[in-house]
């Protein structure tokens, strides 16, 4: 069964069981699939839906960020258990541990020594954590490994 197909299980589920809340964060998910489906103009394979996905809840962490400088706590709770429900989803996320162990290993493939390194580490880090790890902490942890 392809994620997307599962994810229509999981929505038709969630409507028989009369959970609004699941039913509503996946209805969002089959949309914004449904719209790269049709921009692209044809259907997305898995590794296409979880980049979709992946976008999906780094919208929803951003949002997050600013509901909880802005005291609105009802919301930040609300958008936190659609990313826990479209984590579901998504391969199992990688550990600091395990992206810096990646990152020390592109570093000695290419020999990287400076800042100025960094787009030759990311080249490689980039498509070995793919799905798994957020950009921008990637990208983060390379500059700190890099000073």
């Amino acid at each position: 069964m392809s994620l997307k197909e599962r994810i229509q299980e999981d929505w038709k589920n969630a409507m028989k069981a009369k959970d609004s809340f699941r039913a509503s964060v996946l209805n969002m998910a089959k949309a914004a699939i449904l719209y790269d489906e049709k921009t692209n103009g044809k259907a997305l394979d898995d590794e296409q839906v979880i980049a979709v996905l992946s976008r999906e809840v780094k919208k929803r962490k951003e949002s997050l960020e600013e509901f909880k400088k802005g005291n609105r706590q009802d919301l930040a709770e609300q958008v936190q258990k659609e990313i826990e429900i479209l984590l579901e989803y998504l391969p199992q996320q990688l550990t600091e541990d395990e992206i810096a162990e990646i990152i020390r290993s592109a570093v000695d493939e290419v020999g990287a020594n400076s800042i100025k390194d960094m787009g030759k580490v990311m080249a490689i880090v980039a498509p070995k954590v793919k799905g798994r790890a957020d950009g921008k902490l990637v990208s983060e942890m390379v500059k700190k490994f890099l000073q």
